[in-house]
């Protein structure tokens, strides 16, 4: 059940779905009610980016969830339930208090220096909210994870190694997926931040990320198999949901393609992803402490582009770029290499 080959496809998508979530978040620079949820708003709108951006928006942050579920599936191999709490809250729980306190001000401080309001102090979760719900997840599924772990080859594991030798037990995680959007009933299915939606939306996922790799025996052959179904599916979901909806599909519409993104993402990554190099491995690791201040960066750029008498694209370009550049240039330069910080911004161990 649970081989302690490295999954290297998964850190890729974990890598890539954070590095597209720096994108998303300059593009609500850049759209008419940035300010309303609290960005630095450009008085020039590029629209037309939000068309990609609702493509990606309805499985990047469910995604998300689906790989941290599967890291858990990976961990208890090798530990017990203290030890993985522990763990969690070392890499999870800690950047996530840190980060609430002294991180998610900074750029709400910026926001409220632009726009000349006084300032005031106060704990927000912010963008680090998903933090939160991972933790909540580790502690309340805990238990169900190691008894499936200590019964691995019990009644459930061989059903779910039956259930997903081929495409159609996957009807069932779009199920689970259709009724959350159907009882919870979102004002806006992508608004996963602190809502009722996003909390249970990304628990199923998380729990269904961990049953993937529990039950990979027949899962990653599967979704290998039928990859191109899966995305040719998710892409005429999405033009019917552009040309016909005008990108305001029913929520349970939403929750069917998000899937077959998902499960094309996965069967994609593990055929072509499934590799390990230095560049992974950097990556990897910086990924989590470059989401946490990835904000600040573009709040700062945010004041110091916007401004300049360019074209809006070219603001977008720079926007992006320095949001990159100066996340990665503070992890590399500082963050990983003092050895206070490293804990803090969920980094284990020292710098080799």
């Amino acid at each position: 059940m649970l081989k302690s080959i490295r999954r290297h496809d998964i850190d890729w998508l974990r890598v890539i779905t954070i590095g597209l979530l720096l994108i998303y978040h300059v593009t609500i620079v850049f759209q008419p009610w940035g300010v309303f949820i609290g960005f630095i708003q450009s008085d020039t709108s590029l629209e037309n980016l939000w068309i990609p951006m609702s493509m990606i928006n309805i499985w990047r942050i469910p995604l998300l969830f689906f790989v941290s579920g599967m890291g858990v599936c990976f961990a208890i191999k090798k530990r017990n339930w203290i030890q993985l709490i522990l763990e969690r809250s070392k890499r999870i729980l800690l950047p996530f208090i840190f980060g609430v306190v002294c991180i998610v001000p900074i750029h709400v401080f910026i926001w409220q220096q632009y726009y000349k309001q006084d300032f005031v102090y106060n704990l927000q979760e912010g963008h680090l909210w998903f933090l939160k719900n991972i933790f909540i997840y580790v502690i309340l599924l805990s238990p169900l994870f190691f008894y499936l772990r200590k019964n691995e080859n019990g009644t459930i594991y061989r059903w779910l190694k039956k259930l997903f030798k081929n495409p159609f037990g996957l009807l069932l995680i779009i199920l689970s997926f259709v009724l959350e959007a159907t009882l919870v009933n979102p004002e806006s299915y992508e608004m996963y931040a602190l809502t009722l939606h996003g909390f249970i939306l990304g628990m199923l996922a998380f729990l269904f990320g961990f049953i993937f790799i529990y039950s990979g025996e027949t899962f990653w052959p599967m979704i290998l198999k039928w990859r191109w179904l899966f995305i040719v599916l998710a892409l005429i979901l999405f033009l019917v949901r552009y040309f016909i909806f005008e990108l305001k599909a029913p929520n349970y519409y939403l929750a069917v393609e998000s899937c077959f993104w998902i499960f094309s993402m996965f069967g994609f990554a593990y055929r072509y992803l499934n590799h390990s190099s230095y560049i992974l491995s950097y990556l990897s690791q910086g990924a989590y402490p470059i989401y946490i201040i990835h904000m600040i960066f573009i709040y700062v750029g945010s004041i110091l582009i916007l401004p300049l008498h360019i074209q809006v694209i070219l603001k977008f370009i720079l926007l992006v770029v320095f949001t990159f550049a100066g996340s990665f240039l503070l992890y590399d330069l500082v963050l990983r290499r003092i050895s206070f910080l490293r804990p803090l911004f969920g980094l284990k161990g020292r710098i080799k």
